[in-house]
């Protein structure tokens, strides 16, 4: 009897001990899974306009205005010291604005260039770059002349940055676009993505540059939208400066309505071996595009994947693609699961009149300070040429600035 009860007294006491076993494990379980939501949806910050680059931009003569705006550092790395940096606008206008007022004579040209010295905020030292015609009337930088191309299309720009693998050379989406009127609400159409390719060295007006067509676009069907990758490009290099690098170069994209964030990734040795880039279809990396899947939504069509000073991901764009939010979600890894949105900045205050909005918020990491993330958002107005008559410095980028608190 008394082995029997020894025996009974051991089997409960260690059926007592699996049991706090096993909540100490789920217990475990549940606070890592607190822990990772709480990883991807809170952030110490604070942010505030920065000026001192927002009107770097309001001029009065040749290049002032232009939308877009990647920033893609010379040496190809984000933190390093010095350098030139390029900054990338779709279009541009070029003219003449004296006492508030937009002189006759003014043009647009689809994108351009400026160019400075990384260290300092480039206010005196920054050079703006359209090409010119030969009656010297302005022209676009970069001009579709692949073999997919049809006259009168035309190169709005993605992200670009300079690949170390590939003897330095700058690559840079060209979004080729093409005036279709009546078949779309804006009066255009995004019809091909192309790859320009300028030799490590190159300078504007970049006549030494190559273009590739590149199978990096799906075009839309039953009047829906494209599937577009060169939205975005996170290096993940330890040449580029990155924590966490992993060897890749990872683009990102947006498809559908509800504009969905896709990512690819390639190695930078590879970026023109097309049959190499693979695309993320929810579970895998898989080398056909018509797979990519999206991994978040709401984004807007230009925007950034940037690493934050605790090794997380801040994925920075225009929340809905077109309006007043700036918005952030964290993410894990350069391909997500990034978490919910958080609210940055409401840029209502630029908003002048009912038709003017703004648009493709993103961050630029080579322009910021350690621990902070400077950011562009761009205003624009449905009704172009009477807001730009009435507010002629209307159509230029605006900035802040988020400082990261530990």
């Amino acid at each position: 009897m008394l082995n029997l009860l020894v025996m009974r007294h051991s089997i409960l006491k260690n059926s007592r001990l699996g049991l706090i076993a096993i909540l100490v494990f789920c217990a475990g379980i549940a606070g890592k899974a607190q822990q990772k939501q709480h990883e991807l949806t809170q952030v110490k910050f604070s942010v505030e306009e920065a000026p001192e680059w927002s009107n770097i931009f309001k001029r009065q003569l040749g290049w002032f205005g232009g939308d877009g705006i990647f920033a893609i550092p010379a040496n190809g790395n984000d933190k390093a010291v010095g350098g030139e940096i390029t900054l990338l606008f779709s279009d541009t206008m070029v003219g003449e604005i004296k006492a508030d007022q937009l002189k006759p004579g003014f043009v647009m040209t689809h994108n351009s260039v400026a160019t400075f010295r990384k260290g300092t905020v480039p206010k005196g030292s920054i050079k703006f770059h359209i090409d010119k015609k030969a009656d010297g009337k302005p022209e676009s930088l970069f001009i579709p002349k692949t073999a997919r191309t049809k006259a009168g299309d035309y190169y709005w720009l993605g992200d670009g940055f300079v690949n170390q693998e590939l003897k330095g050379q700058t690559y840079i989406f060209g979004y080729r676009i093409r005036d279709i009127k009546g078949k779309t609400p804006f009066g255009f159409e995004h019809v091909g993505t192309t790859l320009i390719v300028l030799p490590k060295g190159s300078k504007p007006p970049y006549k030494d540059q190559r273009q590739l067509d590149v199978p990096l676009f799906v075009a839309a069907k039953d009047g829906g939208e494209p599937t577009a990758y060169g939205s975005g490009i996170f290096v993940n290099t330890a040449k580029a400066g990155a924590k966490n690098p992993d060897g890749y170069v990872y683009v990102y994209g947006v498809k559908g309505p509800g504009k969905s964030l896709i990512v690819s990734r390639v190695l930078p040795k590879d970026f023109e071996d097309f049959k190499k880039w693979r695309f993320w279809d929810g579970k895998q990396w898989n080398p056909d595009i018509q797979a990519s899947k999206g991994v978040t939504d709401r984004v807007s069509n230009e925007l950034s994947v940037s690493e934050i000073p605790d090794g997380r991901y801040a994925l920075v764009f225009q929340v809905d693609g077109i309006s007043s939010v700036i918005g952030m979600r964290l993410g894990s890894s350069p391909a997500g699961p990034f978490g919910p949105i958080i609210n940055l900045y409401d840029s209502k205050a630029d908003l002048l009149a009912p038709k003017i909005f703004s648009y493709n918020a993103k961050a630029h990491p080579s322009l910021s300070k350690p621990g902070e993330l400077l950011i562009s958002y761009n205003v624009n107005s449905f009704d172009f040429d009477k807001d730009i008559l009435l507010y002629p410095n209307l159509y230029r980028p605006r900035f802040i600035n988020v400082k990261f608190k530990p």
